[in-house]
């Protein structure tokens, strides 16, 4: 999920900021391509109905539980049974009949259990299994954060700030930690869950609450249940200290879990959820399939979010207060994908993780279709280019098909051929077909396999039902091949014949791709469009026309999934900013002005894109300006200043705010000091960074006013000025500041830290500095030592001129023992 934020220049840490994400990416893809065919699970019993009796030992970490499974063959006759049992201590499993309970013979290897039957029995009959059983999710040995399935978060209650909960995460295959089942995406059940918790605190999980028992020794057991079928991997609970409130839709209720400081803020944060559900019942032509809809935030979360079925999990990072979401543009994406999983995902499951694509494609595609329905054309052609440039952003991605049957494990599938390739190949084909086509065919993959599981053809089908077309070329080359073209396009104008020629080539390997595409043609500022169809590796259009065209625009609808490099003149961008109306004909034209800064037409739509009526990109023309060319600086100064003092959004207003401190000017100060009268934490810490460059002292003066209230942004311009100025009356805040962030976060702020530390007087907290310095460049010394080192290599040459022998040699330790850790 994707959310949009602004990085402040005054944000900027160590020069390799991206040193982290850089390895981890470098060891992805250096993993070997998958060989394995991973055939979809057989199905040889059939889940049923599950019914679950759970208590929680915080002080142990572990879950008692009583299970009652039932279950049935699927075809074939059968006396024995394999359930997903992970790391379990397994004290009875009996098969139930007649109220009393029959004990089995099982044999079990910590990860499955197999189970004989007390008889043979066909698919015309079911069995119910009793099963008692402790899960022990600390304890169980997972090379994934989020493969415990169960989280205990702070138990004993000894993290101070920090609420008692506990929490599930099933996806792909995690609920078999917390309770015994067919962890498989293609098995349904509908559940009953009976969760006894301490009386104080609230409880959420699938389908509706019915009924609330208070116990004598104050616990109390909330039972829920989920009458309609649904994948083990949606199962969730989730218990603690949480303000609810209720919204509705259509008579059901809705309704938002937040921790109760946000208790104010939950309709601001989750608020926009009724007419979302009214947006996706009336394009699927389904009604929101499920009896309610809850969504919880929860502390320490191991993924984005999840969207278990009516009760979608996300991180505390959702909640804000109203200042907060300010200066959060599009904050919603991510509820939204998870919302639109609610049809695609859990009323429709994938029934393989190999076709996956049918639960994140149609996920990421709900992003894109909200971001059209309520921000408009331009912040879903935003949210597109996004995206898109994130799944080319990775090298690898171009060998995986998005049906992918080989793979390693199954949580290599969730990527970003899933997620971003897969939605804009949605996308491709919504337009392709036309929205009333591509909503019919929704409407029929939904109603032809309602509660069921489904794979990619099935979506081919509804599509070619709905449509009337053969789309094996469209499923083929995206669903089951690799890549995307790389387009090369050149042009040439012949004035004697009047032809206009344009050169296309895919210089791809593999694969050759056949696509539709527009060709607009603007002649005498006037477009003629052409719709035209690429089949071969390289191809020549010609047109006919009766003057030089002013711009000819390949992927007139910019809609295709493709690298392109595109061979247009400057000239022809400035008309493309003038003339073509998308968001990414100006994206494009800005993209290459931003090389071409020195010339009179780079700067021109640079300028021009200042005005642009998209926040997005007044903020991308803001970003790429030179504020070295002085043609650029003396022209924009007067732009800048405007959209500092007047613009709507707040991520430009803060942008301009910022190159307003570069150019130092005292003027300004006034300016700048109402800015920190706005509501925006990012538009008061870009002025209080850009006081800082005009005036130290009165970035000094002004900071403490703002020690009380600070998020984001403004809290990271405290911590700059405090450390370019501050001595050490200020230790303690910034050392708190420091400790406080996540270890990349801590990382980026290291060089400031470090510049602070190399000039206050006192050596205890100087030796306190650099402990902390020290600990983060052994811990990550694979990520960042050298640049680690690098800082405290400068620091000691500060401390040293100080004749802080202690701290020098302190540093020389630290070096060392960041050499010697693995």
């Amino acid at each position: 999920m994707k959310k949009l934020f602004v990085t402040l220049l005054f944000c900027a840490g160590l020069a390799n900021v991206g040193a982290f994400n850089q390895v981890f990416a470098q060891e992805k893809s250096a993993n070997p391509i998958a060989t394995t065919y991973q055939e979809t699970p057989a199905k040889i019993n059939d889940l049923v109905h599950t019914k679950l009796a759970v208590s929680f030992d915080y002080k142990k970490r572990y879950l008692y539980g009583k299970e009652w499974l039932t279950l049935k063959p699927h075809f074939y006759p059968t006396d024995t049974l394999r359930l997903d049992v992970k790391g379990m201590d397994l004290k009875n499993i009996s098969v139930a009949k007649n109220g009393k309970n029959y004990p089995l013979k099982f044999s079990y290897d910590s990860l499955t259990v197999a189970i004989k039957l007390d008889r043979v029995y066909h698919n015309n009959e079911s069995y119910t299994l009793f099963i008692d059983y402790t899960a022990k999710p600390n304890e169980l040995k997972t090379s994934r954060k989020h493969g415990k399935g169960l989280y205990f978060i702070n138990p004993d209650g000894t993290e101070k700030n920090k609420p008692t909960q506990v929490w599930t995460e099933g996806e792909p295959e995690s609920s078999s930690v917390w309770f015994p089942t067919i962890d498989k995406p293609n098995q349904k059940t509908t559940s009953e869950i009976a969760m006894t918790v301490p009386a104080k605190y609230v409880t959420l999980s699938n389908g509706r609450l019915a009924s609330q028992k208070i116990n004598a020794d104050k616990t109390r057991t909330d039972t829920w249940k989920m009458e309609w079928p649904n994948a083990p991997y949606l199962f969730m609970m989730a218990v603690g200290d949480f303000a609810i409130y209720k919204d509705s839709w259509h008579g059901k209720e809705v309704s938002y879990y937040v921790e109760p400081k946000y208790a104010p803020y939950a309709k601001d944060i989750f608020g926009f959820t009724p007419d979302a559900m009214s947006f996706f019942s009336k394009i699927t032509g389904v009604d929101y399939p499920w009896n309610k809809y809850a969504q919880i935030t929860v502390r320490d979360y191991v993924s984005g979010a999840m969207e278990n079925t009516t009760a979608m999990v996300t991180g505390e990072g959702a909640q804000a207060t109203r200042r907060e979401l300010v200066d959060r543009i599009h904050n919603d994406f991510g509820s939204i994908h998870e919302l639109f999983h609610q049809w695609f995902g859990d009323y429709v499951t994938t029934e393989s993780w190999s076709n996956l694509t049918l639960n994140e494609s149609f996920a990421d595609l709900g992003e894109i279709l909200w971001a059209e329905h309520r921000y408009g054309q331009d912040a879903a052609d935003e949210h597109i280019q996004e995206g898109l440039q994130g799944y080319l952003g990775s090298p690898q991605n171009a060998t995986k098909n998005l049906v992918r049957f080989y793979y390693h494990d199954s949580q290599d599938v969730f990527d970003g051929v899933t997620y971003q390739k897969g939605g804009r190949i949605l996308n491709m084909l919504r337009h392709h077909l036309g929205n009333d086509a591509f909503y019919k065919g929704l409407n029929i993959y939904l109603t032809t396999n309602a509660f069921k599981s489904a794979e990619a053809q099935q979506l081919r089908l509804a599509m070619e039902e709905a449509s009337g077309l053969d789309l094996n070329w469209f499923f083929n080359q995206w669903y089951y091949g690799a890549g995307h073209p790389e387009l090369n396009i050149s042009y040439s104008w012949d004035e004697t014949s009047k032809k206009q020629s344009i050169y296309l080539q895919q210089t791809q390997s593999g694969q050759i791709f056949t696509f539709p595409f527009a060709v607009d043609i603007y002649v005498a500022g006037k477009k003629e469009r052409h719709q035209v169809w690429m089949r071969s590796k390289a191809d020549t259009l010609t047109f006919t026309l009766p003057l030089k065209p002013d711009l000819v625009n390949v992927d007139g609808d910019k809609l295709l999934l493709a690298k392109k490099t595109d061979h247009k003149t400057i000239e022809d961008y400035a008309f493309q900013y003038q003339l073509a109306p998308l968001y990414l004909d100006r994206y494009e034209a800005i993209e290459a002005a931003t090389s071409s800064q020195k010339t009179p037409l780079g700067q021109k739509i640079l300028l021009g894109a200042l005005k642009d009526k998209y926040f997005g990109l007044r903020l991308k023309a803001l970003r790429a300006l030179n504020m070295d060319n002085d043609t650029i600086r003396t022209a924009a100064y007067p732009l800048i200043a405007d959209i500092a003092q007047k613009d709507d959004n707040p991520l430009a207003q803060a942008q301009a705010i910022v190159l307003l401190g570069k150019y130092r000017k005292p003027t300004e100060l006034e300016l700048l000091k109402q800015a920190l009268k706005s509501q925006s934490y990012t538009v008061q810490g870009a002025a209080l960074w850009a006081i800082n460059q005009i005036n130290p002292t009165e970035a000094m003066t002004l900071a403490p006013l703002y020690e009380k209230d600070n998020e984001g942004d403004l809290t990271n311009a405290l911590f700059t000025v405090y450390t370019a100025n501050a001595g050490d009356d200020k230790w303690d805040y910034i050392f708190t500041f420091y400790m406080s962030r996540f270890q990349e976060s801590r990382y980026k702020l290291t060089d400031k830290f470090a510049a602070y530390i190399g000039r206050i007087k006192s050596q205890e907290h100087a030796l306190q500095g650099i402990t902390e310095i020290k600990k983060l460049g052994v811990e990550f010394k694979k990520y960042v030592g050298p640049q680690i080192i690098a800082v405290l290599t400068k620091l000691k040459t500060q401390r040293a001129g100080l004749n802080d022998t202690a701290s020098a040699s302190a540093i020389d330790d630290a070096i060392a023992e960041i050499n010697k850790a693995k």
